[in-house]
């Protein structure tokens, strides 16, 4: 008889950004012994996927967007009866609960909240059903995921939630694989330097326009200074049409995809976080496992709850292209060529600590007779 708790966790694709890769995280990390793993994916696989282990079972759903996948997700819920499900990106939770009322009973649902929430809703493109699907649906989990406290704080402000429906874990980051992926692969940038990097979405939310204007600024007084930008979205043809209005077209690099990122991180002079709204992104967490100096806009409260006073970090005061323009010229002043940072605070992502924080809230809510 199989004794081990059957876990869902699901996941739009496999090889997307930080969401998703914080899925796999947990796919790759969670106990073989203790749960039986299955994976749903709604959509395509993207170029770049890592392969994750056997024991781990794969569901491609093969819907062309995560919302079309609304009978295909039931069907396999109904047929696998998980004893939990866990989501992981705002869309995905929706459609999850929505669904809930034709899942097994005894199925319990976690979803993990992987942005800020005030500024989408105070803002004039949230729409009233992502409003109200946000104040009615997140209700109906047994526990929502917050990435710190600050999040927390603003879901039960925002929301109206009770605190006990609220848990705060780690996003995980695997420390060890990062560092040794930077010795044995490493991208040796052209140019003299300095040399910035910035990774995510091409949109609007990242900041990369603001970036591009604070480029301008940075190049008056290193005038080799170059900026790489790994990512792509909706906003890559007018980013790029932006970096040539600015004459930055030898300056600035825009690499696509690079799944993963590290290899840049060996040659790179500082991880630039340039993002208008911004839960708590991987990309950042990435860099600071790898030692690199940070410069940052205050995207979100758990931004600033994770940087603020931080050895070897630069945080800006306000969201503006001038702001962030004199936090880089000020880390740029202060750095000597290749110097990295301990940068300790990363110790509570890591993956084992994570990993176990997360199995702790599993086994406490599949205990918990369910309302």
């Amino acid at each position: 008889m199989n004794s081990r708790s059957r876990l869902l966790l699901l996941i739009p694709h496999l090889g997307g950004g930080g969401a998703e890769g914080v899925m796999a995280l947990l796919a790759r990390g969670l106990s073989a012994e203790k749960y039986e793993l299955h994976l749903a994916v709604m959509t395509e696989e993207k170029e770049g996927a890592r392969p994750l282990p056997l024991w781990v079972q794969i569901h491609h759903l093969g819907a062309s967007r995560v919302r079309f996948g609304a009978f295909a997700l039931l069907r396999l819920v109904r047929n696998l009866k998980p004893d939990l499900i866990l989501s992981g990106m705002f869309h995905l939770n929706f459609l999850v609960l929505l669904l809930r009322p034709l899942f097994p009973r005894r199925t319990r649902v976690l979803v993990r909240q992987n942005g800020s929430l005030s500024a989408p809703l105070a803002s004039g493109g949230a729409n009233f059903r992502t409003r109200l699907l946000y104040r009615l649906l997140y209700r109906y989990a047994e526990k929502l995921i917050c990435q710190s406290r600050a999040m927390a704080d603003e879901l039960q402000r925002e929301l109206r939630l009770d605190v006990d429906r609220l848990a705060v874990l780690p996003n995980p980051v695997d420390v060890e694989e990062i560092r040794n992926s930077i010795l044995q692969n490493q991208i040796v940038w052209p140019g003299r330097g300095p040399h910035l990097l910035a990774i995510g979405r091409l949109a609007r939310e990242k900041g990369f326009d603001l970036l591009l204007r604070a480029m301008v600024l940075v190049r008056r007084e290193f005038a080799e200074a170059g900026l790489l930008i790994a990512g792509a979205g909706p906003e890559e043809a007018a980013l790029k049409a932006e970096r040539h209005r600015l004459g930055l077209d030898s300056a600035v690099d825009f690499a696509g995809c690079l799944t993963p990122p590290w290899p840049c991180f060996a040659d790179a002079t500082l991880f630039v976080l340039s993002s208008r709204q911004e839960g708590l992104p991987n990309a950042l967490l990435e860099a600071v496992a790898a030692g690199l100096p940070i410069v940052a806009l205050p995207a979100s409260a758990g931004v600033v709850e994770l940087l603020r006073d931080r050895a070897g970090v630069w945080l800006a005061p306000e969201i503006s292209a001038e702001a962030l323009a004199a936090s880089l010229l000020a880390a740029l002043a202060a750095l000597q060529p290749g110097e990295r940072f301990a940068h300790r605070f990363i110790e509570e992502f890591q993956m084992d600590r994570a990993i176990l924080a997360y199995e702790d809230l599993i086994d406490r809510t599949l205990a918990q007779t369910r309302c």
